[in-house]
């Protein structure tokens, strides 16, 4: 039976999703394509219409998870408008390090991604860009251009730290985590000039 080009690509949209919320669970590796299939109530068989092979769809996951948590981050920065500090205090948070399934992907997988193909480390370099552009604009227009991409580019590198390390010892020692956002956000609002 044929399927529509609107069902095919809302198949599609499953599919993406359900990786992207098992992978970050439970890592690339550990995370099956029939599994993957299951989660989006189709066969393995429909996965394969879509995608060549597992790295494919990781891939794809990915650069369609980070495209969603940052545009949340767009739509919050819209109405919001933020400043250096708000961003801090969101995107080192305990509200993050909680989020596994539907939070940022490339804390769930920074330390795997250097183990998948180059298409998967191109959609983490691509995701981590764009997090840095949106950062950057949160600083000073005091602070020079050069002075505002180093510190957005450690600030994202700190807050995807930070919150791995977090989430890594929040379940034996909650103090611990804690401390750990709390000192990275203190660190870097220290660094913007007065």
């Amino acid at each position: 039976m044929r399927v529509s080009k609107a069902k095919a690509e809302q198949n599609r949209r499953d599919l993406l999703d359900a990786a992207g919320k098992l992978f970050r669970e439970k890592g690339i590796p550990s995370t099956g394509v029939a599994e993957v299939a299951a989660e989006a109530g189709l066969t393995h068989g429909a996965l394969y219409k879509h995608f060549d092979n597992k790295d494919a769809l990781a891939a794809a996951a990915f650069t369609q998870a980070a495209t969603d948590v940052n545009q949340r981050i767009r739509e919050w920065k819209d109405v919001h408008d933020p400043s250096y500090e708000d961003y801090l205090d969101v995107l080192i948070s305990t509200r993050v390090r909680d989020n596994m399934a539907d939070g940022c992907p490339m804390i769930a997988s920074a330390s795997e991604i250097g183990r998948q193909p180059p298409a998967v480390g191109d959609s983490f370099a691509s995701a981590f860009t764009d997090l840095v552009s949106l950062i950057e604009s949160s600083l000073p227009d005091t602070m020079s251009d050069d002075a505002r991409h180093t510190l957005a580019t450690a600030t994202a590198a700190a807050q995807l730290g930070a919150v791995a390390v977090a989430r890594a010892v929040a379940k034996s020692d909650d103090a611990l985590s804690q401390e750990v956002l709390d000192a990275t956000r203190a660190t870097l609002a220290d660094a913007v000039p007065d």
